[in-house]
């Protein structure tokens, strides 16, 4: 084994360790954390990308986090399980989450990738925290995954409830500018930079012709959410 490659395996077995997670196949979970890029600069691997164990533990998320809000919230209309789920495991929470047990570290990619920040792209560390719930599953089964999801996502859940932070904050901006100012805010682009395969956004959020908000986004419908999320949290000011 390479003294790279030995080096990353220790560090994903320590990872492993931290999340108490009692493995049997570490090749599996090397798979969980080596990005297609990697694949590219290292033509001799024979460890796949962890693409296929994203699909799986995607799967296995959505089933685990379907069957807690079915019990968790017998009064609710499905509606708003639908909606809790989706604030629950939207790619910045799980990426939120993935930086915060240190997923980033463990990823193998390649240094193009490293040198852009990929080690702290929500896309990437939200993915990495999929592909390693289907390694779990493959290696341990639905009862360990229930376990991992259990003690660090749904602790997050309550918040996201009582808050109503599955409500976009687009939608609640609207809501709340409508109810303050009688008024529906309009976005406006201020810049767009980069080629078009790579542009990135900055959109203002408007009450009339005052700026409440502006966001950055690789689209323009994530710098309108970024717009209004920073809006709201000028309104405690009018």
């Amino acid at each position: 084994m390479k003294q790279k490659q030995k080096k990353k395996m220790e560090q994903i077995k320590k990872l492993l360790k931290n999340l108490e997670i009692p493995y049997k196949n570490i090749n599996l979970y090397l798979e969980a954390f080596t990005h297609r890029s990697f694949l590219n600069e290292n033509k001799r691997e024979k460890i796949n990308n962890n693409e296929r164990l994203e699909f799986l533990g995607d799967a296995v998320l959505e089933l685990i986090t379907s069957h807690f809000l079915f019990e968790q919230y017998k009064d609710r209309p499905e509606g708003d399980l639908t909606s809790f789920r989706a604030a629950l495991v939207k790619t910045e929470s799980l990426a939120t989450l993935a930086r915060q047990l240190k997923y980033g570290d463990a990823l193998r990619m390649s240094k193009g990738e490293e040198a852009t920040g990929g080690r702290d792209k929500d896309y990437l560390l939200a993915n990495t925290f999929e592909s390693l719930l289907g390694a779990v599953y493959k290696d341990l089964g639905y009862e360990q995954c229930e376990k991992l999801v259990s003690k660090y996502l749904f602790p997050k859940l309550s918040g996201i409830v009582e808050s109503r932070l599955d409500i976009d904050c687009k939608t609640r901006f609207q809501e709340i500018a409508q109810n303050k100012f009688k008024v529906t805010p309009t976005y406006e682009v201020l810049e767009a930079v980069g080629p078009d395969h790579d542009k990135v956004f900055t959109m203002g959020v408007f009450i009339g012709k005052k700026e409440l908000g502006r966001g950055t986004g690789a689209s323009k419908q994530k710098a309108e959410e970024d717009a209004a999320k920073n809006a709201l949290e000028k309104l405690v000011d009018y």
